[in-house]
């Protein structure tokens, strides 16, 4: 698999998402993207609690641990590549978990408006839990 150019949406390099839990399409901590990753796991979001039970409810449940395929369960405050599609769904419904920009991959822009992004960003804010 060939991955896109690792750039962020600021347009400087794509920072770490997250190495515990190790998160990304590719499992190396970015949010890097290819091709093949249909789902677009471009996002870098800081966990919630209400984003956790809304992810759940609608039938994505981030928190339960599944050894079989190596996830821990994610927790408040833990960071994770979400979708893009997924993060504009939750920003619609009113849930959306804050987001790190420096770690969210540039292609999320293809789904996403930058304002949105912005606009849920946790730099420079005390994380939500």
């Amino acid at each position: 698999m060939q991955m896109y150019e690792a750039i962020n949406v600021l347009g400087g390099a794509l920072q770490p998402c997250s190495f515990r839990p190790r998160t990304g399409f590719f499992r190396d901590g970015s949010c890097n993207t290819c091709w093949e990753d249909a789902g677009g796991h471009t996002v870098c979001a800081v966990m919630t609690a209400e984003f956790l039970a809304w992810s759940a409810y609608i039938g994505n449940d981030l928190s339960t641990p599944r050894p079989d395929v190596e996830f821990p369960g994610l927790k408040p405050g833990d960071r994770w590549c979400l979708c893009a599609s997924r993060f504009l769904e939750a920003v619609e419904e009113g849930c959306a978990p804050q987001v790190m920009l420096a770690s969210t991959h540039r292609d999320a822009l293809r789904v996403v408006p930058f304002k949105v992004l912005a606009a849920h960003a946790a730099e420079g804010k005390a994380p939500k839990g």
